[in-house]
Protein backbone atom coordinates (compact mmCIF):
# COMPACT_ATOMS: atom_id res chain seq x y z
CA UNK A 1 0.00 0.00 0.00
CA UNK A 2 1.34 3.49 -0.84
CA UNK A 3 2.73 5.43 2.12
CA UNK A 4 0.65 8.54 1.31
CA UNK A 5 -2.49 6.40 1.41
CA UNK A 6 -1.58 5.02 4.82
CA UNK A 7 -1.08 8.54 6.18
CA UNK A 8 -4.44 9.72 4.86
CA UNK A 9 -6.25 6.81 6.42
CA UNK A 10 -4.41 7.13 9.69
CA UNK A 11 -5.41 10.79 9.79
CA UNK A 12 -9.03 9.73 10.12
CA UNK A 13 -8.63 7.61 13.26
CA UNK A 14 -6.02 8.89 15.67
CA UNK A 15 -5.81 11.46 18.50
CA UNK A 16 -9.03 10.81 20.48
CA UNK A 17 -12.35 9.04 20.33
CA UNK A 18 -14.38 12.14 19.47
CA UNK A 19 -12.06 12.94 16.61
CA UNK A 20 -12.22 9.34 15.42
CA UNK A 21 -16.02 9.24 15.49
CA UNK A 22 -16.15 12.44 13.41
CA UNK A 23 -13.81 11.12 10.75
CA UNK A 24 -15.43 7.69 10.93
CA UNK A 25 -18.56 9.28 9.49
CA UNK A 26 -16.52 10.97 6.81
CA UNK A 27 -14.81 7.67 6.00
CA UNK A 28 -18.16 5.96 5.60
CA UNK A 29 -19.10 8.67 3.11
CA UNK A 30 -15.89 8.04 1.14
CA UNK A 31 -16.37 4.29 1.29
CA UNK A 32 -19.91 4.58 0.00
CA UNK A 33 -18.53 6.41 -3.00
CA UNK A 34 -15.93 3.65 -3.41
CA UNK A 35 -18.44 0.80 -2.88
CA UNK A 36 -17.17 -0.64 0.43
CA UNK A 37 -19.59 0.51 3.13
CA UNK A 38 -19.67 -2.86 4.81
CA UNK A 39 -15.93 -2.92 5.18
CA UNK A 40 -15.94 0.51 6.77
CA UNK A 41 -18.54 -0.48 9.35
CA UNK A 42 -16.51 -3.59 10.17
CA UNK A 43 -13.44 -1.45 10.45
CA UNK A 44 -15.10 1.01 12.84
CA UNK A 45 -16.16 -1.81 15.16
CA UNK A 46 -12.78 -3.44 15.08
CA UNK A 47 -11.01 -0.15 15.64
CA UNK A 48 -12.84 0.42 18.88
CA UNK A 49 -11.67 -3.04 20.04
CA UNK A 50 -8.08 -2.03 19.34
CA UNK A 51 -7.43 -4.43 16.42
CA UNK A 52 -4.20 -3.65 14.67
CA UNK A 53 -4.83 -0.54 12.58
CA UNK A 54 -2.09 -1.07 10.03
CA UNK A 55 -3.23 -4.57 9.05
CA UNK A 56 -6.83 -3.45 8.85
CA UNK A 57 -6.01 -0.62 6.50
CA UNK A 58 -3.93 -2.94 4.34
CA UNK A 59 -6.61 -5.67 4.02
CA UNK A 60 -9.80 -3.58 3.78
CA UNK A 61 -8.80 -0.58 1.65
CA UNK A 62 -6.17 -1.76 -0.76
CA UNK A 63 -8.69 -1.96 -3.63
CA UNK A 64 -10.33 1.43 -3.11
CA UNK A 65 -10.00 4.06 -5.80
CA UNK A 66 -7.10 6.09 -4.42
CA UNK A 67 -7.69 9.03 -6.74
CA UNK A 68 -11.29 9.44 -5.59
CA UNK A 69 -10.33 9.19 -1.95
CA UNK A 70 -7.58 11.81 -2.15
CA UNK A 71 -9.79 14.25 -4.06
CA UNK A 72 -12.57 13.76 -1.54
CA UNK A 73 -10.27 14.42 1.38
CA UNK A 74 -8.94 17.55 -0.27
CA UNK A 75 -12.48 18.71 -0.86
CA UNK A 76 -13.36 18.25 2.80
CA UNK A 77 -10.20 20.09 3.86
CA UNK A 78 -11.11 22.95 1.54
CA UNK A 79 -14.68 23.12 2.84
CA UNK A 80 -13.36 23.06 6.39
CA UNK A 81 -11.02 26.01 5.62
CA UNK A 82 -13.80 28.06 4.01
CA UNK A 83 -16.05 27.33 6.96
CA UNK A 84 -13.30 28.42 9.40
CA UNK A 85 -12.63 31.69 7.57
CA UNK A 86 -16.37 32.44 7.22
CA UNK A 87 -16.59 31.89 10.93
CA UNK A 88 -13.76 34.41 11.42
CA UNK A 89 -15.74 37.02 9.47
CA UNK A 90 -18.81 36.39 11.60
CA UNK A 91 -16.82 36.48 14.83
CA UNK A 92 -15.07 39.69 13.83
CA UNK A 93 -18.42 41.30 13.10
CA UNK A 94 -19.87 40.13 16.43
CA UNK A 95 -16.82 41.18 18.45
CA UNK A 96 -16.86 44.69 16.99
CA UNK A 97 -20.56 45.23 17.65
CA UNK A 98 -20.67 43.66 21.13
CA UNK A 99 -21.64 45.71 24.17
CA UNK A 100 -17.99 45.49 25.22
CA UNK A 101 -16.28 45.26 21.85
CA UNK A 102 -12.91 43.59 21.35
CA UNK A 103 -11.52 45.53 18.40
CA UNK A 104 -7.97 44.09 18.44
CA UNK A 105 -9.28 40.52 18.20
CA UNK A 106 -11.87 41.53 15.59
CA UNK A 107 -9.16 43.21 13.53
CA UNK A 108 -6.93 40.10 13.74
CA UNK A 109 -9.75 37.81 12.60
CA UNK A 110 -10.87 40.00 9.70
CA UNK A 111 -7.28 40.53 8.56
CA UNK A 112 -6.88 36.75 8.33
CA UNK A 113 -10.09 36.50 6.29
CA UNK A 114 -8.94 39.28 3.93
CA UNK A 115 -5.78 37.36 3.19
CA UNK A 116 -7.30 33.91 2.76
CA UNK A 117 -8.09 32.93 -0.86
CA UNK A 118 -11.40 31.41 0.17
CA UNK A 119 -12.86 34.65 1.59
CA UNK A 120 -10.78 37.53 0.28
CA UNK A 121 -12.99 37.94 -2.80
CA UNK A 122 -16.28 37.99 -0.90
CA UNK A 123 -18.10 41.30 -0.57
CA UNK A 124 -19.19 40.54 2.98
CA UNK A 125 -15.56 40.07 4.12
CA UNK A 126 -14.64 43.57 2.98
CA UNK A 127 -17.88 45.01 4.33
CA UNK A 128 -17.20 43.61 7.79
CA UNK A 129 -13.61 44.88 7.61
CA UNK A 130 -14.93 48.36 6.90
CA UNK A 131 -17.47 48.09 9.71
CA UNK A 132 -14.85 46.95 12.24
CA UNK A 133 -12.80 50.09 11.54
CA UNK A 134 -15.89 52.30 11.52
CA UNK A 135 -17.17 51.00 14.84
CA UNK A 136 -13.76 51.41 16.46
CA UNK A 137 -13.59 54.99 15.13
CA UNK A 138 -17.08 55.77 16.47
CA UNK A 139 -16.10 54.29 19.83
CA UNK A 140 -13.07 56.59 20.02
CA UNK A 141 -15.16 59.54 18.88
CA UNK A 142 -17.83 58.87 21.51
CA UNK A 143 -15.24 58.77 24.29
CA UNK A 144 -13.72 62.01 23.01
CA UNK A 145 -17.15 63.71 23.05
CA UNK A 146 -17.78 62.48 26.57
CA UNK A 147 -14.40 63.71 27.82
CA UNK A 148 -14.88 67.09 26.13
CA UNK A 149 -18.32 67.48 27.69
CA UNK A 150 -16.98 66.70 31.15
CA UNK A 151 -14.04 69.08 30.73
CA UNK A 152 -16.14 71.82 29.13
CA UNK A 153 -13.94 72.09 26.03
CA UNK A 154 -14.09 71.37 22.31
CA UNK A 155 -13.82 67.80 21.05
CA UNK A 156 -10.23 66.85 20.27
CA UNK A 157 -9.65 63.72 18.22
CA UNK A 158 -6.24 62.13 17.83
CA UNK A 159 -6.08 62.47 14.06
CA UNK A 160 -2.90 60.40 13.87
CA UNK A 161 -4.90 57.49 15.28
CA UNK A 162 -8.37 57.90 13.78
CA UNK A 163 -7.29 59.27 10.39
CA UNK A 164 -5.68 56.05 9.07
CA UNK A 165 -8.60 54.13 10.56
CA UNK A 166 -11.07 56.23 8.56
CA UNK A 167 -9.11 55.85 5.34
CA UNK A 168 -8.81 52.08 5.79
CA UNK A 169 -12.53 51.78 6.51
CA UNK A 170 -13.36 53.92 3.47
CA UNK A 171 -11.25 51.77 1.17
CA UNK A 172 -12.70 48.53 2.56
CA UNK A 173 -16.27 49.74 2.05
CA UNK A 174 -15.54 50.87 -1.52
CA UNK A 175 -14.14 47.42 -2.38
CA UNK A 176 -17.08 45.72 -0.65
CA UNK A 177 -19.60 47.67 -2.71
CA UNK A 178 -17.73 47.00 -5.96
CA UNK A 179 -17.61 43.24 -5.25
CA UNK A 180 -21.29 43.28 -4.35
CA UNK A 181 -22.14 44.56 -7.85
CA UNK A 182 -20.40 41.68 -9.64
CA UNK A 183 -22.56 38.99 -11.29
CA UNK A 184 -22.77 35.53 -9.75
CA UNK A 185 -22.15 32.20 -11.51
CA UNK A 186 -25.46 32.53 -13.33
CA UNK A 187 -24.72 36.09 -14.47
CA UNK A 188 -27.16 37.66 -12.00
CA UNK A 189 -26.33 40.80 -10.01
CA UNK A 190 -27.95 40.50 -6.60
CA UNK A 191 -26.45 43.16 -4.32
CA UNK A 192 -27.10 43.32 -0.61
CA UNK A 193 -29.40 46.34 -0.27
CA UNK A 194 -28.86 46.67 3.49
CA UNK A 195 -25.08 46.69 3.11
CA UNK A 196 -25.27 49.28 0.33
CA UNK A 197 -27.35 51.60 2.52
CA UNK A 198 -24.74 51.28 5.25
CA UNK A 199 -21.90 51.92 2.78
CA UNK A 200 -23.65 55.02 1.48
CA UNK A 201 -24.35 56.35 4.97
CA UNK A 202 -20.83 55.82 6.31
CA UNK A 203 -18.98 57.15 3.24
CA UNK A 204 -21.23 60.23 3.23
CA UNK A 205 -20.42 60.75 6.89
CA UNK A 206 -16.69 60.51 6.23
CA UNK A 207 -17.04 62.93 3.32
CA UNK A 208 -18.94 65.53 5.33
CA UNK A 209 -17.15 65.41 8.66
CA UNK A 210 -13.88 63.47 8.77
CA UNK A 211 -11.71 63.53 5.65
CA UNK A 212 -11.04 67.29 5.53
CA UNK A 213 -9.99 67.61 9.23
CA UNK A 214 -7.57 64.71 8.75
CA UNK A 215 -6.14 66.30 5.59
CA UNK A 216 -5.69 69.67 7.31
CA UNK A 217 -3.89 67.94 10.17
CA UNK A 218 -1.50 66.32 7.69
CA UNK A 219 -0.87 69.64 5.93
CA UNK A 220 -0.02 71.25 9.26
CA UNK A 221 2.51 68.46 9.76
CA UNK A 222 3.76 69.12 6.21
CA UNK A 223 2.96 65.53 5.23
CA UNK A 224 1.75 66.69 1.82
CA UNK A 225 1.92 63.28 0.13
CA UNK A 226 -0.50 61.61 2.57
CA UNK A 227 -2.66 64.73 2.62
CA UNK A 228 -2.93 64.55 -1.16
CA UNK A 229 -4.11 60.93 -0.91
CA UNK A 230 -6.81 61.88 1.61
CA UNK A 231 -7.98 64.88 -0.41
CA UNK A 232 -8.14 62.88 -3.63
CA UNK A 233 -10.26 60.32 -1.77
CA UNK A 234 -12.61 63.17 -0.80
CA UNK A 235 -12.84 64.33 -4.42
CA UNK A 236 -13.51 60.79 -5.67
CA UNK A 237 -16.50 60.17 -3.38
CA UNK A 238 -19.21 61.76 -5.62
CA UNK A 239 -18.24 59.38 -8.45
CA UNK A 240 -18.59 56.20 -6.37
CA UNK A 241 -21.47 53.94 -7.55
CA UNK A 242 -22.92 53.82 -4.03
CA UNK A 243 -22.85 57.63 -3.76
CA UNK A 244 -23.41 58.86 -7.30
CA UNK A 245 -26.11 61.52 -7.48
CA UNK A 246 -26.35 62.12 -3.73
CA UNK A 247 -23.44 64.57 -3.28
CA UNK A 248 -23.45 67.82 -5.25
CA UNK A 249 -20.30 69.31 -6.74
CA UNK A 250 -20.89 72.75 -5.31
CA UNK A 251 -18.62 75.71 -4.50
CA UNK A 252 -17.32 73.91 -1.40
CA UNK A 253 -16.32 70.91 -3.50
CA UNK A 254 -14.30 73.08 -5.89
CA UNK A 255 -12.78 74.99 -2.99
CA UNK A 256 -11.46 71.66 -1.73
CA UNK A 257 -10.23 70.82 -5.23
CA UNK A 258 -8.37 74.15 -5.38
CA UNK A 259 -6.79 73.40 -2.00
CA UNK A 260 -5.92 69.88 -3.17
CA UNK A 261 -4.13 71.32 -6.20
CA UNK A 262 -2.03 73.52 -3.95
CA UNK A 263 -1.17 70.51 -1.78
CA UNK A 264 -0.20 68.58 -4.92
CA UNK A 265 2.10 71.43 -5.89
CA UNK A 266 3.65 71.48 -2.41
CA UNK A 267 4.17 67.70 -2.56
CA UNK A 268 6.23 68.06 -5.74
CA UNK A 269 3.54 66.73 -8.08
CA UNK A 270 3.10 69.51 -10.68
CA UNK A 271 1.16 67.42 -13.20
CA UNK A 272 -1.45 66.49 -10.59
CA UNK A 273 -1.62 70.14 -9.51
CA UNK A 274 -2.14 71.28 -13.11
CA UNK A 275 -4.86 68.66 -13.66
CA UNK A 276 -6.79 69.83 -10.61
CA UNK A 277 -6.28 73.54 -11.30
CA UNK A 278 -7.50 73.04 -14.87
CA UNK A 279 -10.70 71.43 -13.59
CA UNK A 280 -11.30 74.33 -11.20
CA UNK A 281 -10.57 76.81 -14.00
CA UNK A 282 -13.07 75.08 -16.29
CA UNK A 283 -15.93 74.22 -13.92
CA UNK A 284 -15.47 76.20 -10.71
CA UNK A 285 -17.20 79.45 -11.65
CA UNK A 286 -20.28 77.62 -12.90
CA UNK A 287 -20.52 75.79 -9.57
CA UNK A 288 -20.56 79.07 -7.65
CA UNK A 289 -16.87 79.42 -6.84
CA UNK A 290 -15.79 83.03 -6.32
CA UNK A 291 -14.06 85.01 -9.07
CA UNK A 292 -11.16 85.65 -6.70
CA UNK A 293 -10.49 81.91 -6.43
CA UNK A 294 -10.70 81.45 -10.21
CA UNK A 295 -8.24 84.31 -10.68
CA UNK A 296 -5.89 82.68 -8.18
CA UNK A 297 -6.29 79.43 -10.11
CA UNK A 298 -5.04 81.09 -13.28
CA UNK A 299 -2.14 82.58 -11.36
CA UNK A 300 -1.14 79.21 -9.93
CA UNK A 301 -1.42 77.61 -13.37
CA UNK A 302 0.85 80.33 -14.75
CA UNK A 303 3.42 79.57 -12.04
CA UNK A 304 3.23 75.80 -12.56
CA UNK A 305 3.71 76.12 -16.32
CA UNK A 306 6.46 78.67 -15.78
CA UNK A 307 8.30 76.30 -13.44
CA UNK A 308 8.06 73.62 -16.14
CA UNK A 309 9.37 76.10 -18.77
CA UNK A 310 6.13 75.55 -20.69
CA UNK A 311 6.05 78.98 -22.33
CA UNK A 312 3.14 78.23 -24.64
CA UNK A 313 0.79 77.27 -21.83
CA UNK A 314 1.75 79.96 -19.33
CA UNK A 315 1.30 82.65 -22.02
CA UNK A 316 -2.06 81.07 -22.84
CA UNK A 317 -3.08 81.34 -19.18
CA UNK A 318 -2.11 85.03 -19.13
CA UNK A 319 -4.06 85.81 -22.30
CA UNK A 320 -7.12 83.82 -21.26
CA UNK A 321 -7.09 85.31 -17.77
CA UNK A 322 -6.78 88.83 -19.19
CA UNK A 323 -9.74 88.28 -21.49
CA UNK A 324 -11.89 86.54 -18.89
CA UNK A 325 -11.12 88.96 -16.05
CA UNK A 326 -10.18 92.31 -17.63
CA UNK A 327 -10.62 94.03 -14.28
CA UNK A 328 -7.60 92.14 -12.92
CA UNK A 329 -4.41 93.90 -14.11
CA UNK A 330 -2.10 91.09 -13.00
CA UNK A 331 -2.60 89.13 -16.22
CA UNK A 332 -1.86 91.83 -18.74
CA UNK A 333 1.00 93.19 -16.64
CA UNK A 334 2.74 89.82 -16.70
CA UNK A 335 1.95 89.46 -20.38
CA UNK A 336 3.57 92.82 -21.06
CA UNK A 337 6.60 91.85 -18.96
CA UNK A 338 6.87 88.58 -20.87
CA UNK A 339 7.20 90.38 -24.20
CA UNK A 340 9.51 93.01 -22.71
CA UNK A 341 11.83 90.25 -21.45
CA UNK A 342 11.79 88.74 -24.94
CA UNK A 343 12.77 92.13 -26.37
CA UNK A 344 9.50 92.36 -28.30
CA UNK A 345 8.77 95.99 -27.40
CA UNK A 346 6.18 96.54 -30.13
CA UNK A 347 4.10 93.51 -29.01
CA UNK A 348 4.43 94.68 -25.42
CA UNK A 349 3.19 98.16 -26.47
CA UNK A 350 0.18 96.56 -28.17
CA UNK A 351 -0.91 94.87 -24.92
CA UNK A 352 -0.01 98.00 -22.96
CA UNK A 353 -2.41 100.06 -25.02
CA UNK A 354 -5.17 97.56 -24.12
CA UNK A 355 -4.21 97.91 -20.48
CA UNK A 356 -4.32 101.73 -20.68
CA UNK A 357 -7.76 101.60 -22.27
CA UNK A 358 -8.99 99.49 -19.38
CA UNK A 359 -7.32 101.62 -16.71
CA UNK A 360 -6.42 105.04 -18.11
CA UNK A 361 -5.60 106.36 -14.64
CA UNK A 362 -2.92 103.75 -13.93
CA UNK A 363 0.30 105.75 -13.64
CA UNK A 364 2.48 102.61 -13.84
CA UNK A 365 1.11 101.80 -17.30
CA UNK A 366 2.12 105.24 -18.53
CA UNK A 367 5.55 104.81 -17.02
CA UNK A 368 6.05 101.46 -18.79
CA UNK A 369 4.75 103.01 -22.01
CA UNK A 370 7.36 105.75 -21.73
CA UNK A 371 10.15 103.19 -21.17
CA UNK A 372 9.07 101.14 -24.21
CA UNK A 373 8.94 104.20 -26.44
CA UNK A 374 12.40 105.17 -25.20
CA UNK A 375 13.71 101.69 -26.13
CA UNK A 376 12.27 102.13 -29.60
CA UNK A 377 13.84 105.60 -29.91
CA UNK A 378 10.53 107.47 -29.79
CA UNK A 379 11.75 110.05 -27.25
CA UNK A 380 8.90 112.50 -27.72
CA UNK A 381 6.31 109.80 -27.11
CA UNK A 382 8.38 108.60 -24.17
CA UNK A 383 8.45 112.02 -22.57
CA UNK A 384 4.71 112.45 -23.13
CA UNK A 385 3.98 109.13 -21.47
CA UNK A 386 6.22 109.95 -18.50
CA UNK A 387 4.55 113.32 -18.06
CA UNK A 388 1.15 111.65 -18.14
CA UNK A 389 2.35 109.24 -15.47
CA UNK A 390 3.47 112.13 -13.25
CA UNK A 391 0.20 113.93 -13.85
CA UNK A 392 -1.57 110.90 -12.38
CA UNK A 393 0.98 110.25 -9.62
CA UNK A 394 3.42 113.11 -8.91
CA UNK A 395 5.42 110.89 -6.57
CA UNK A 396 6.03 108.03 -9.00
CA UNK A 397 9.75 107.58 -8.34
CA UNK A 398 10.69 105.90 -11.61
CA UNK A 399 8.95 108.56 -13.72
CA UNK A 400 10.52 111.38 -11.68
CA UNK A 401 13.99 109.92 -12.19
CA UNK A 402 13.58 109.30 -15.94
CA UNK A 403 11.99 112.67 -16.72
CA UNK A 404 14.62 114.43 -14.61
CA UNK A 405 17.40 112.67 -16.54
CA UNK A 406 15.74 113.56 -19.86
CA UNK A 407 15.91 117.23 -18.86
CA UNK A 408 19.57 116.87 -17.90
CA UNK A 409 20.34 115.23 -21.24
CA UNK A 410 18.59 118.11 -22.97
CA UNK A 411 20.58 120.64 -20.93
CA UNK A 412 23.82 118.94 -21.96
CA UNK A 413 22.81 119.11 -25.61
CA UNK A 414 22.15 122.86 -25.28
CA UNK A 415 25.48 123.31 -23.52
CA UNK A 416 27.29 121.52 -26.35
CA UNK A 417 25.51 123.80 -28.76
CA UNK A 418 26.58 126.91 -26.80
CA UNK A 419 30.24 125.94 -27.13
CA UNK A 420 30.08 125.10 -30.79
CA UNK A 421 32.87 126.97 -32.67
CA UNK A 422 31.90 129.93 -34.86
CA UNK A 423 28.53 130.33 -33.19
CA UNK A 424 27.18 133.86 -32.84
CA UNK A 425 26.85 135.57 -29.48
CA UNK A 426 23.06 135.63 -29.78
CA UNK A 427 22.91 131.93 -30.59
CA UNK A 428 25.26 131.16 -27.69
CA UNK A 429 23.08 133.16 -25.33
CA UNK A 430 19.94 131.38 -26.52
CA UNK A 431 21.59 127.98 -26.09
CA UNK A 432 22.67 128.88 -22.54
CA UNK A 433 19.15 130.05 -21.65
CA UNK A 434 17.69 126.82 -23.00
CA UNK A 435 20.26 124.86 -20.97
CA UNK A 436 19.28 126.69 -17.78
CA UNK A 437 15.57 126.20 -18.48
CA UNK A 438 16.12 122.47 -18.89
CA UNK A 439 18.04 122.33 -15.61
CA UNK A 440 15.29 124.32 -13.84
CA UNK A 441 12.74 121.76 -15.05
CA UNK A 442 14.95 118.92 -13.79
CA UNK A 443 15.51 120.58 -10.38
CA UNK A 444 12.07 119.85 -8.77
CA UNK A 445 12.25 116.28 -10.01
CA UNK A 446 15.43 115.49 -8.10
CA UNK A 447 14.46 117.55 -5.08
CA UNK A 448 11.34 115.43 -4.77
CA UNK A 449 13.32 112.24 -5.30
CA UNK A 450 15.68 113.18 -2.44
CA UNK A 451 12.65 113.75 -0.22
CA UNK A 452 11.05 110.45 -1.19
CA UNK A 453 14.26 108.38 -1.01
CA UNK A 454 16.76 110.29 1.14
CA UNK A 455 19.16 107.34 1.45
CA UNK A 456 19.70 106.93 -2.30
CA UNK A 457 23.01 108.59 -3.12
CA UNK A 458 22.30 108.64 -6.84
CA UNK A 459 19.48 111.13 -6.35
CA UNK A 460 21.74 113.41 -4.29
CA UNK A 461 24.51 113.31 -6.91
CA UNK A 462 22.06 114.24 -9.65
CA UNK A 463 20.61 117.07 -7.54
CA UNK A 464 24.10 118.44 -6.81
CA UNK A 465 24.92 118.44 -10.53
CA UNK A 466 21.74 120.34 -11.35
CA UNK A 467 22.40 122.90 -8.59
CA UNK A 468 25.98 123.33 -9.77
CA UNK A 469 24.81 123.83 -13.36
CA UNK A 470 22.41 126.53 -12.19
CA UNK A 471 25.24 128.14 -10.22
CA UNK A 472 23.37 127.64 -6.93
CA UNK A 473 26.62 127.12 -5.02
CA UNK A 474 25.32 127.29 -1.44
CA UNK A 475 22.66 124.65 -2.07
CA UNK A 476 25.18 122.56 -3.99
CA UNK A 477 27.63 122.63 -1.07
CA UNK A 478 24.90 121.64 1.37
CA UNK A 479 24.08 118.55 -0.71
CA UNK A 480 27.82 117.79 -0.97
CA UNK A 481 28.09 117.77 2.83
CA UNK A 482 25.17 115.36 3.04
CA UNK A 483 26.85 113.08 0.52
CA UNK A 484 30.13 113.17 2.40
CA UNK A 485 28.38 112.42 5.68
CA UNK A 486 26.69 109.35 4.21
CA UNK A 487 29.84 108.14 2.51
CA UNK A 488 31.84 108.75 5.69
CA UNK A 489 29.43 106.55 7.65
CA UNK A 490 29.85 103.80 5.08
Amino acid sequence: MPTAYKKLCLLCFIKNAGFCRFFNKISKFFAKKAGCTKKINTFAVRYETNIDLHNLITTKFKRMNMKKLILSLLLVASVTTVFAQSRNVTRANNLSRAETPNFPEARTLITSALQDPSTKNLANTWFVAGMVNYREFKSIESRAHLEAMRAGREVQLDQDRVGPMIMESLNFLIVADSLDQLPDDRGRIRPNARNRREVQRIITEYHQFNLIPYALHLVQREDYTTALTVLNAFLAVPDLPAIEGTIERDAHFYDVMFFTARVASASGNPQEAIRLFQTVRRDGLGAGLSEETIIETYQFLYMEFNNLDDTENYVRMLKEGSERFPQEPWFIQNLINHYINLGQSETALMYLEIAIQREPDMAEYRRVEGSLHAQLGNMEKAETAFRQALAIDPDLVTALDIVGRLYIDRARAYEDQAFTPRISVAERRTAEENRDNALRQALPMFQRLVELEPDVLGHKFMLRNVLHGLRMHAESEAITRQINAIMGEE
